[in-house]
């Protein structure tokens, strides 16, 4: 939706004839901002993602991100409020409204938790994990996969609703991949777009013939779930070493001990949400050997 937008001299927007004053910038990354905008005629507050589009893969990458926000209507699915792309010198830019939610990421949460010394109730984690697995359905129902599920990318409503955010990296659970070329694709795509530290085994080293999908999610899942617990990724050590993530991701999951009081119901569900698409990736290797 939108097809109109204009920089107004006194700081502020207008998207499909409604008018945003700018308040400040939120955040900034390599080829995206987001802003702080209040909607004039509502007084709410949105966030203004902007993306800039350096070439038509660039344009159809946002358009996709837009597309999966207007396909999900879900409790724990970041909604979309408007979007349009602009012209600029033969490059475009996609301009993403969303809701803005004032607690901030999980990740967010998180780190003023470890500042503190202290962790997050495991009731409490509970709660939040529930919103994200239920969010994820919604996504593996429709037959997408998120593919960049971490802390940073879940919002947190002041009742502790997650909201699953970020959906750029989004595409089709299942991909069948037939041949190196296509293996090759898919892995350079997932270096691009899956975060190295919650990126599932069978994304590090595509298989020449295999199958990748929605599990990778639920890797990811797991990760996040260990991040909850211990306030940081299983993998976040490992990468900031310099040791190798690819490697790291093969073996099974430690529980940091003693760390904290974690129930063994909790530790295990950790072990198996990762077990679930690492014995997967073993099988689908082994598969692979027999093939050949």
């Amino acid at each position: 939706m939108g097809q109109t937008l204009c920089i107004c001299s006194r700081g502020s927007i207008t998207i499909d004839n409604k008018r945003y004053y700018f308040i400040q910038k939120l955040d900034e990354g390599g080829f995206s901002y987001v802003d702080l905008v209040e909607g004039v005629q509502d007084g709410r507050f949105y966030a203004l993602k902007r993306i800039l589009c350096h070439d038509r893969e660039g344009r159809q990458e946002a358009q996709t991100e837009v597309e999966m926000h207007r396909l999900f209507s879900h409790p724990n699915i970041l909604g979309l409020a408007g979007h349009t792309f602009i012209e600029r010198g033969g490059k475009s830019e996609a301009w993403i409204l969303l809701p803005y939610v004032q607690k901030g990421s999980l990740w967010s949460v998180l780190e003023k938790l470890r500042d503190k010394g202290s962790f997050m109730p495991e009731r409490r984690i509970l709660k939040v994990l529930q919103g994200i697995c239920s969010g994820l359905k919604a996504m593996h129902d429709r037959g997408y996969a998120h593919r960049d599920l971490k802390p940073t990318n879940v919002l947190l409503e002041v009742d502790d609703r997650p909201l699953l955010m970020d959906l750029g990296s989004m595409n089709r659970s299942r991909m069948e991949v037939k041949g190196t070329r296509e293996a090759m694709t898919v892995q350079d795509w997932a270096a691009q777009r899956c975060t190295i530290s919650y990126r599932a085994p069978e994304l590090f080293n595509v298989e020449s013939h295999c199958v990748i999908d929605d599990r990778t999610d639920i890797w990811s899942l797991g990760c996040v779930l260990y991040s909850m617990m211990f306030l940081e990724g299983p993998y976040d050590m490992v990468f900031q070493k310099g040791d190798s993530v690819a490697l790291a991701v093969q073996n099974p999951v430690t529980i940091p001990q003693p760390c904290r009081s974690v129930s063994p119901l909790a530790s295990q569900l950790v072990v198996t949400l990762q077990s679930i698409t690492l014995s997967a990736f073993k099988a689908s290797r082994l598969e692979c050997i027999d093939s050949k």
